[in-house]
């Protein structure tokens, strides 16, 4: 019985992330979600009839989205670097 205990105690602890992987994990959660969000609403804009798409593209809104949008890129290469800074690097 104290095996079982044992058995079940050891599948529960998980290794502790470092703080880069923790970072890192959630930075991508959050820029997989906005990416889904973009792709949303890429979906419901061609959706709308042609006149109501050139009036929404006209808004400083969908400008907004826009450059969101090439900021995420962005900051999808600053991530990469991040994580390249935060990870202890092996000596020779």
């Amino acid at each position: 019985m104290s095996e079982e205990i044992k058995t079940t105690d050891a599948t529960q602890e998980a290794p502790d992330p470092t703080q880069s992987e923790l970072a890192h994990s959630i930075i991508e959660s959050l820029l997989e979600h906005t990416r889904v969000v973009s792709d949303l609403i890429a979906v419901m804009a061609q959706a709308l009839d042609e006149d109501t798409q050139k009036a929404l593209t006209l808004t400083a809104q969908w400008q907004a989205y826009l450059e969101s949008r090439r900021q995420l890129e962005r900051t999808r290469e600053d991530v990469a670097r991040f994580v390249d800074l935060m990870t202890p690097q092996a000596k020779p």
